[in-house]
């Protein structure tokens, strides 16, 4: 073999078996193989670092509009006090009725730092929830279902494509491995109640025994809700089927791209109004608020 042709770690390997003797072409070989495999190990490891950067890029911007969001409550808060020093100033005379402004003021800051606060929690406890849900999920299956937290209730949707044969309400084979996955997240909160709503697009559907698309969406969000209490061991009595048709479009019905959106299925996990202020209570603070050093925040427990 001849050594101009060797680079890298292979040059170095080659380097050191003339220097000590002769190997045998089958350790030679082994060690090939070797390098090789750790090659491809470490292409793998960049590739995953690459998405997992990407993902805590999308949490940084989301952080940074929200905090925009409470610069400007504050913006008001300090509007308010600014409205108080000039009544202060204007009216030096008539003590007992400037103290009872400024109490009442007061009043008015401390509910409006307490909304703050409530919404810093909020806003946080979404992030984590959103992060939490979705780091299950392979970067293919991120690219047809969509996960928010929004005030507490879990919204899942899954494009058509994904869950159904064409032009069908049967679960397709590549709707298995996603379905589990979303089967474990309510799984994981069993106390909240569970919707499966279907939707689709404004073509008319032209199948025998289906009348509409009423039908149509109802068909699929009840295939869903069977193989979830079927297959995965949902308890039914926390699901409940639904079928909005054509009426609940998420964008326009004029272009392909966006029929294919508003075909799709909705799964949302609703906690009760006593579980969703528990939630509030155990969201982590603006201080700790990063889902990237976060793991703090417990799944609900059953019972």
């Amino acid at each position: 073999m001849d050594k101009r042709f060797l680079v890298g770690p292979a040059a170095i390997l080659v380097s050191g078996m003339l220097l000590t003797g002769c190997v045998s072409t089958k350790k030679f070989t082994a060690l090939q193989s070797d390098y090789a495999n750790l090659n491809g190990r470490l292409q793998l490891a960049l590739s995953d670092l690459s998405a997992s950067q990407s993902r805590v890029k999308g949490l940084e911007e989301l952080l940074a509009q929200e905090k925009a969001n409470n610069a400007s409550l504050r913006k008001s808060l300090a509007a308010l006090q600014a409205t108080l020093d000039k009544s202060i100033s204007q009216n030096s005379q008539g003590n007992v009725n400037i103290s009872k402004l400024v109490d009442e003021i007061n009043a008015s800051n401390k509910y409006i730092q307490h909304l703050v606060n409530t919404k810093n929690k909020s806003d946080s406890l979404n992030i984590v929830l959103t992060n939490n849900l979705t780091r299950s999920l392979s970067r293919e299956e991120l690219k047809d279902v969509d996960v928010k937290v929004l005030k507490g209730v879990v919204y899942i949707s899954l494009a058509d494509n994904m869950l159904y044969k064409s032009g069908s309400y049967e679960i397709s084979d590549r709707a298995g491995e996603t379905l589990s996955k979303i089967a474990k997240i309510i799984q994981d909160y069993k106390d909240y109640d569970v919707l499966v709503e279907g939707n689709t697009d404004n073509v008319p559907i032209t199948r025998p025994n289906i009348r509409n698309n009423w039908d149509l969406s109802s068909l699929r969000a009840s295939s869903v809700v069977q193989a979830l209490q079927n297959t995965y061991g949902i308890e039914p009595k926390r699901l409940t089927v639904g079928g909005r048709g054509e009426y609940n479009p998420m964008t326009d019905n004029s272009t392909e791209n966006g029929k294919a959106k508003n075909r799709r299925t909705e799964i949302i996990i609703t906690p009760k109004l006593d579980q969703f202020m528990e939630l509030i209570e155990k969201a982590p603070t603006e201080q700790n608020s990063d889902p990237a050093k976060s793991n703090m925040l417990e799944q609900p427990a059953a019972g």
